[in-house]
């Protein structure tokens, strides 16, 4: 294989093609969209945090959302209304239950070995993205979730991360600006925040100086391969567009599912929409008053980020409503009233709201690796840590391309013979 499509401009498919043409393929990437990083990859929580790699595959989560499934403002909110889609995912869910402690050790380990391929390649491509190595503080109010935060530290450990549980005064030394009464906390100094729509933008002009071609813009509507050919058309103006190429790696977001449907190839991503608000920090007083450290509060399921001097990126919730992208704003009110108990000095006159679909797979772990054919590839199904593993599943897929292009070459070789 020489050609190869990547189809999805986001972090995954960016990273995907990034890493691809550091191997000397000759890559093509399509997006649908005007430039990268336009949908879950525009405004996440903004955390690479190997920290958050506890997989939800756990009893609480069903019990939490059997709890709040009436209320609209819910962390976690499942819309009751059955579909053949979402009971088979949840069927698939309670099914990985019981390999929750070996996946969440897994994704520790994964999200560790991605820190540095992504801060080699920021590096070495000049590319500012507000990187902030400040720590994340995981923020807890009562004993059980903290009991259970040093359970889940363990599991971390395992996976080469090391985090530590602080007093209430000592959180206060760490975010002198954090309001509110806590129980306690877990401090992961190794941890870090970053702008994931700059670095992806960034990552994909450094991708283009490397030969890759990007076709944005570029609605891919069908997907098929013999083995040998990847075949790719694309709705356009004047009619349907085919493109062919040696291989194809999928890292199209919550649309994977349905590419995978055509290529024969179940990879059962649900879309879970999550929420973000953007907090222009348009004076001293609220500059003074945001946190530098990123926090992670466990009971709200909301991460924040620093994104510069004059951004505050609050983020967070699961909303199981199929493809939706609907901005409710009995969604975000919680995410400025969270704000403004915790950090009252920030004014919240000018916040930007946003919506954006995780595609999630039933036990959590993302789809890296072949698919039925043998040239076709996925990097996909990331869920809530797509920007804390791209970098790492991105050098993976490519890893294995790579390879079975050898194997292509060693069986031609034998052909011959």
């Amino acid at each position: 294989m020489k050609t190869i499509a990547v189809i999805g401009g986001g972090i995954t498919g960016v990273t995907t093609a990034y890493a691809l043409a550091k191997r000397g393929f000759a890559v093509t990437l399509f997006e649908r969209h005007r430039y990268a990083a336009m949908e879950t990859s525009f405004a996440n929580g903004g955390q690479l945090s190997a920290s958050n790699a506890e997989v939800w595959t756990h009893w609480s989560t069903i019990l939490k959302g059997i709890q709040w499934m009436l209320k609209s403002d819910a962390p976690l909110l499942v819309n009751p209304a059955p579909t053949w889609h979402k009971l088979s995912w949840f069927a698939e869910f309670i099914a990985a239950m019981p390999h929750y402690e070996r996946n969440t050790v897994e994704t520790a380990r994964l999200a560790v070995a991605a820190r540095q391929h992504l801060f080699a390649w920021a590096q070495e491509e000049g590319i500012d993205f507000d990187l902030k190595k400040e720590g994340i503080l995981h923020i807890y109010r009562d004993k059980q979730g903290f009991d259970h935060a040093g359970r889940v530290s363990a599991l971390l450990a395992q996976g080469g991360l090391p985090r530590r549980a602080v007093t209430p005064e000592e959180m206060k030394a760490i975010e002198p600006t954090l309001a509110g009464d806590y129980y306690g906390g877990y401090f992961t100094e190794s941890d870090s925040t970053g702008d994931i729509h700059k670095f992806t933008h960034g990552l994909a002009e450094a991708a283009e100086r490397l030969g890759v071609k990007t076709l944005y813009g570029q609605d891919v509507k069908t997907v098929s391969s013999d083995g040998q050919q990847a075949i790719i058309t694309v709705a356009g103006d004047d009619g349907s567009l085919v493109h062919t190429f040696d291989g194809m790696v999928v890292c199209a977001g919550v649309a994977s599912r349905d590419f995978a449907a055509q290529l024969g190839d179940r990879v059962n991503i649900y879309p879970v929409k999550g929420y973000s608000i953007t907090v222009n920090l348009n004076d001293e007083k609220s500059q003074a008053g945001a946190p530098n450290v990123s926090l992670l509060d466990d009971e709200t399921k909301l991460v924040t980020s620093r994104l510069g001097l004059n951004r505050f990126r609050v983020a967070g919730t699961a909303e199981f409503n199929g493809v939706n992208r609907d901005i409710r704003a009995d969604r975000i009110r919680p995410l400025i009233e969270w704000v403004e108990q915790c950090f009252p000095k920030i004014d919240t006159r000018s916040v930007v709201p946003w919506a954006g679909l995780r595609p999630m797979m039933p036990n959590m772990m993302p789809r890296v690796g072949p698919g039925r054919k043998a040239n076709v590839f996925y990097n996909t199904g990331h869920g809530h840590l797509g920007w804390t593993l791209s970098a790492v599943t991105a050098d993976v897929v490519a890893s294995e391309v790579q390879a079975r292009k050898s194997e292509l070459k060693v069986s031609q070789v034998l052909q011959m013979v």
